[in-house]
């Protein structure tokens, strides 16, 4: 259920427990809150909490979404190797399929990315899994 009064979606992870901080430097997701949080505004889901790396970077400016360019008038910085970053869930979906998803962290992820993501998937590129 949305909160009625800010229109994001409850704050859990894909674990059912409560939605962990993804990264603050740079500060990430579609509210810029450093939460992977979604509502009705994120048409794009940015529901996975990744780890970016040099191969993803790479594979993602190669289908149209240059995340290592800094866009300054959007105050986005670029993103380098090792960042965490908020993905659209059917961007990584896309990344694995391709064989180049980066990993993720689970406690951070949205459980709103299971829409695009089966939990078996996200859980093998997992860090935060002992």
């Amino acid at each position: 259920m949305r909160d009625e009064v800010s229109g994001i979606e409850p704050r859990l992870n894909v674990l059912g427990e409560p939605l962990q901080p993804c990264s603050f430097a740079p500060r990430t997701g579609f509210y810029r809150n450093g939460c992977c949080d979604t509502g009705p505004e994120d048409v794009g889901a940015h529901t996975v909490c990744a780890i970016v790396t040099e191969e993803f970077l790479a594979f993602s400016k190669a289908v149209g979404n240059d995340l290592s360019t800094p866009r300054p008038e959007y105050a986005f910085p670029g993103l380098v190797p090792g960042d965490r970053w908020c993905l659209c869930a059917a961007r990584w979906q896309q990344a694995l399929e391709a064989g180049k998803a980066p990993r993720v962290v689970l406690a951070a992820t949205h459980i709103r990315a299971l829409d695009y993501c089966r939990l078996e998937d996200l859980k093998r590129y997992a860090v935060d899994l002992a």
